[in-house]
């Protein structure tokens, strides 16, 4: 049975507004057979959510990959001490610097075709509050004007993606499920662009959300267990995950996990890196700024947000056109 996206598309076009502008590296070559696009909310989101998937459809025959990104990532919290004054309550240049990191990751993963949406700098990071339990966030009480969240910003930037997705036509597209997997909302909002312009274009066959299936996450954390960490381990349900019956695609990137590593490695205003050794032998764990442990998974998991379910389970175009 063909599954819906959750959310309704809102605004429809925005008339003679409407934006037409993609920022890119490189063009994407017209000849791939496969075609894969992500949308991700700020630098760093790719490598921390799908890195292992670009990497693996980066080296794949006949394939293409297309990352999209919404924001500078103007927001985020800076971990080096000597790079703090970049933040937003300081230069404010943390945008600009991010460009160069998003750059060196998407090299590690192999990645030829970024684009921002709309153009570089065209929408800002909305920022978050921490809300509830672990890391949980929610929508600020006060909103950059050129905020990626603002309500009346969204018919122009589903026209912005739209714009891509009929350059491209991809037949799988990626974004995040529709509480963004954790609640920021520029993850939310990327969720509400994708779903809203994909139904705009027929080439695509399957819009899928990154997820983390509790098993899976169950594993790392075991596997980081004895460790010797930098980093704090997660309180019981501190981590978002979902049930395992909720995915329908696990992807194996066992065998891109330097480049992973290097990606993030590359994202240093954001993510921290540490390996060692724990009781399951030789381990990779990253943090945020909170500190808190993560464990470089293996696998990449994905819920079926539209399309037909896939024929097979380790593979996101599994009998695609």
């Amino acid at each position: 049975m063909t599954r819906h996206p959750p959310v309704d598309e809102r605004g429809g076009r925005s008339g003679a507004t409407a934006v037409r502008v993609a920022h890119r590296l490189r063009s994407v070559t017209p000849s791939a057979r496969r075609r894969l696009l992500l949308v991700h909310a700020h630098p760093d989101d790719e490598t921390l959510t799908t890195g292992g998937t670009m990497a693996r459809y980066a080296t794949a025959p006949d394939t293409s990959v297309t990352l999209v990104t919404c924001t500078l990532g103007e927001e985020g919290e800076v971990i080096p001490p000597e790079l703090a004054l970049l933040a937003p309550d300081a230069a404010d240049q943390l945008g600009g610097y991010r460009i160069g990191e998003l750059a060196a990751a998407c090299a590690a993963l192999g990645v030829t075709d970024h684009r921002f949406l709309g153009g570089t700098g065209r929408w800002r990071d909305s920022g978050m509050v921490l809300a509830g339990h672990g890391v949980r966030a929610a929508t600020p009480g006060r909103l950059h004007p050129r905020a990626l969240a603002a309500p009346d910003a969204f018919a122009d930037q589903v026209d912005a993606l739209t714009a891509v997705l009929e350059e491209v036509a991809p037949q799988v597209v990626v974004t995040y499920a529709a509480d963004g997997g954790y609640g920021h909302p520029d993850h939310v909002r990327a969720h509400e662009i994708a779903v809203a312009a994909v139904r705009r274009v027929p080439e695509v066959e399957r819009l899928y959300a990154t997820v983390i299936g509790r098993s899976a996450l169950d594993t790392g954390l075991a596997e980081l267990d004895g460790a010797s960490l930098p980093f704090r381990m997660p309180e019981s349900d501190e981590l978002p995950s979902v049930p395992d019956a909720d995915v329908d695609v696990a992807l194996d990137v066992s065998a891109y996990r330097i480049a992973r590593q290097a990606a993030l490695r590359a994202h240093r205003t954001q993510v921290a890196l540490s390996e060692g050794s724990g009781r399951a032998g030789r381990t990779t764990a990253y943090a945020m700024s909170n500190g808190v442990a993560q464990p470089l998974l293996d696998v990449e998991e994905f819920v079926l947000l539209a399309g037909e379910p896939v024929d097979g389970s380790d593979d996101l175009f599994g009998g695609a056109a």
